[in-house]
Formats: C-alpha cells, structure tokens, sequence
C-alpha cells in the first residue's frame, strides 16, 4: 500500500542522535541535536520491497517515530512547538553502509535511495498523544530487536521542532525521523523488518517491509560500494564478531619464515614487485605478520592542509579504525623528509593491537618508537610533523609504499631484510612451498659446513635428492 501521506513533503529530516540506548552503543553523547536530509522520493509505505542495491553488502534498518507537520512553522518556541505536528507514525530510516564513505556525511546515497523510507502503516492524532509517552518497537523476522520510549530521550520531539524552525521553514506534510533505539544492525535479503509505534491503546500498526536484491547492476560510474572490516563493525553494531583477519596456524608459520625466502617464492609465481623497497625496522630486528589497512598521503597543499590535517583527520580515523592483527601501512610517496608518524601515535596502534606499522616515508620521535616493542618499519627518522610534507588525505583504500601496490587486506610479513606483500588468495600454497625450500636450505647449509662444494648441491639438485630425503626421514 502507498505512504499514508498522499503527497509528497517537501523535505524528510533525521536525526542521528536522540535515544541514551543508541548514544551509549556509539559512545558519544552529543550536545546538541544533528541532522541530515532524506529526499522525498525515498518514501515508501507498509508493504513495499526495500531494494538493496547490487554490489551492497550491509542493508541496515532503523526503527523510528516519524513526526509529520501540520502547518508552515518558522521560529517557534519549545512550548508552542508541538502544536504544529500534526501527526506521528511509524519509520524505517534504512540504509547502504557501503555507499557512506562516498558523501562526507551527507547520508544521500547510503540512505537516500528511493524506497529507504518506508512510514505508516497508520498515523497517530499528535493532539491526542503525549510525545514524552510513546513506545517504538522493532522485529526482524519476528523476531524483537528494538524496544525503547520516548521519555528519556535526549532531546524531546518540540525541542528538535523548535531547534529546526529557527533556521528552516518547515512546511505542512514535512517529516522529521526522530532518531532510533539501540539494537539497529542489518538485514539481508528475504529478511523481513516490522516497526510499530503506540502511545497506550492507539498503535500505528506494525510497518512491514521485506529486503530484495535488485535486479540491475549498478551503473559503473559514480562512487561504488566499499566495504571493510570496520565498516562492517559500524554497520552491524555490538553484536558483530569479525572473521579472523589471519588464522593463528597461517601467521605462525608466515613468523617462522623469512621474507628472502617468502620473494623467492612469489617470484617464482610471477609476482616481481612484492617489496616494499627502502625501508627497515625501527629496532633493527623486528619480525612483522599481519593484515593491511592503508593509510594515504598526498603532498602538500597549505589549504587542502587547513582543511583535512587537523582534528581527527585520516591519520587518527586510520589509527582508532586498527583491529587487532592489523598493519598500518602509509603511502607517502616515499617522501621521508617529514615525520609521517610518532611515538603517541603508534603506542595507540599497539594499544588497540596492531601487529605493526609501515611508512616509506619518515618516522618521528624514532627512538621512543624503537622502544615500544611494536614493529615499524620506514624511510628514515626526520624530526619534522607531517604538516611539512603531508596532507593525511584517506583510509582503506589501495595505496602505493616503497614501490609496492598494497590493497587494504593484503599480508605484510617483515623482517631486518625490509618487508613484502602477499597476496591472500595465495598465502595457503606460499606458506607450504616457503617451508619445504628453507628445509632444503636447512639441509644444504649442514653439507656446505661440512665441507661440500655448492655444484649440484645448491639449489638442490637429483644427485642430492635421495640424500635429502633421507635426511628428513632422520627428522633433522
């Protein structure tokens, strides 16, 4: 059935913020009401399909009240505010998490699509209800995943009202989405979402609306979906128990190799330009294996530097978004004439479980660095900030270090020999061809200290093949 407003308002506005349950799952509690805009060709009604789009992975739902206007307001106060909603009902503020990174806030793709507004199925006499007593309800295929009231709310339904209308006209028909409870989180398709308000007996009826797939590609131009494992984490919410970024037994045994052996071997695969070349480890003996997240540098421009290199810009975000197993690899053009990281910084990596840092650019604060017992490898150490050099311009997107294309997820084993990049998909087959050449590298080394001659011996050749696996035989 269509929306219950019959026309089209003239702007839909949401809230990010309202609900203590969902302020304490993102761990902020903010000062003042936020907003941001949904178009109003993504109304829908109960009933109708919510489409992800293809290429998403993270379709996520949020139940709400949705607040409809009921003549023209600008500038009112809190106490007169209410007066001039006319009705409440109930919403869905769904979503693409994998759309976010691309509008700097604005929400207009991840949540502006047409149909990721469903409302109704009823409205509420706003006249007849008390806005501080109304229950939001939420189910995923039956299941209760939401449940929350109105009368602990950050800021009450006239405050947002009134905080709108001093700056905005709001016009009859126009909708404000209150904000959601915690609990919000994703859904895939062919999973079912239900949102009900009540206030006492009245009830709007439970708003149902079932994801699908949809069924066209999404045209190739423009920003595309991207996902990453903290992306994931913020989509999904408290509940999300990430994948393994590197199963234990693979990084033990990548621990037990060397990197000189692990570039022999994915040359012999083809893969010439592995390395990151030009840099070494801070404490001139580290041994590094973990998983990328990429951090990118482009050089300075003074107001591009203004704008991005303060608060929590992208060299921050890259470090609070490190899991646990995660590398922090830095593209900064192999420029080591400025600092690119210091010591605070990386003894936040190491806090939050990095398994190491990498810059082909320049490190600070060098030797407090060296003593934190995380491996670092870089360029160089330089005393100068980053803002000589540097603008920190984004995160978890593929970067260039030392020469080396590194994709955020690729392996990074490092040692005093410098550090190279695997591939995942081919890690399982490297792993068991690096061990089976140091073990023969093992068995040549004994016979050149005893005193044989390398012809024929090294590499391994078939006059030595029975000796060798006679010797393994021996568990030498």
């Amino acid at each position: 059935m269509p929306h219950p407003l019959g026309d089209r308002p003239s702007k839909i506005i949401a809230v990010h913020l309202n609900f203590p349950s969902r302020a304490k799952e993102r761990g902020r509690i903010p000062a003042e009401p936020s907003y941001f805009l949904k178009p109003p060709s993504s109304l829908a009604g109960t009933g109708e399909p919510l489409v992800r789009p293809a290429g998403c992975e993270l379709m996520t739902f949020e139940g709400e009240i949705a607040l409809v206007i009921g003549r023209r307001t600008a500038r009112v106060s809190p106490d007169e505010a209410w007066r001039h909603v006319a009705w409440v009902t109930a919403a869905n503020d769904a979503g693409v998490h994998d759309l976010r990174y691309a509008d700097r806030g604005s929400n207009l793709r991840s949540k502006g699509s047409d149909g990721f507004t469903p409302i109704g199925p009823r409205l509420l006499d706003a006249r007849k209800i008390d806005p501080a007593a109304l229950r939001v309800r939420t189910w995923v295929n039956g299941e209760p995943v939401q449940d929350d009231t109105t009368d602990t709310l950050l800021f009450p339904f006239a405050t947002l009202v009134a905080d709108l209308s001093r700056l905005v006209t709001l016009e009859e028909g126009d909708v404000i989405l209150t904000g959601t409870p915690a609990g919000a989180s994703v859904a895939a398709p062919g999973d079912t979402v239900e949102v009900e308000v009540t206030a006492g007996d009245e009830s709007t009826g439970r708003l149902l609306n079932t994801i699908v797939e949809a069924d066209h590609a999404l045209a190739g131009w423009g920003a595309m979906p991207r996902v990453d494992e903290s992306v994931r984490s913020d989509a999904w919410g408290p509940s999300y128990a990430p994948k393994p970024l590197l199963d234990e037994a693979t990084a033990a045994a990548l621990r037990d190799l060397s990197t000189a052996t692990l570039s022999s071997q994915l040359r012999k695969r083809g893969f010439q330009h592995m390395s990151i070349d030009g840099v070494h480890p801070a404490d001139g003996d580290s041994k590094m294996v973990g998983t990328a997240h990429t951090l990118r540098y482009l050089p300075l421009r003074e107001d591009l530097f203004k704008a991005r290199g303060g608060g929590m810009n992208a060299q921050k975000r890259a470090v609070e978004e490190l899991r646990p197993g995660q590398v922090l690899v830095m593209d900064a053009r192999r420029d080591h004439s400025s600092g690119t990281i210091g010591d605070i910084l990386a003894l936040r990596a190491k806090v939050r479980g990095a398994a190491g840092i990498v810059t082909d650019g320049g490190l600070r604060d060098s030797a407090a660095v060296a003593a934190l017992g995380l491996p670092v490898f870089h360029a160089g150490a330089h005393p100068a900030v980053l803002g000589r050099r540097h603008v920190p311009w984004d995160t978890g997107v593929p970067i260039a270090c030392g020469g080396a294309l590194v994709q955020p997820g690729d392996i990074l084993v490092g040692d005093a020999d410098g550090v190279i990049v695997i591939p995942p998909d081919l890690v399982t087959d490297l792993v068991e061809d690096s061990i089976e050449q140091e073990t023969q590298e093992r068995f040549i080394t004994e016979r050149v200290a005893a005193g044989e001659p390398i012809e024929g011996l090294y590499p391994l050749g078939p006059n030595w093949r029975q000796a060798y696996e006679a010797w393994r035989r021996d568990g030498r």
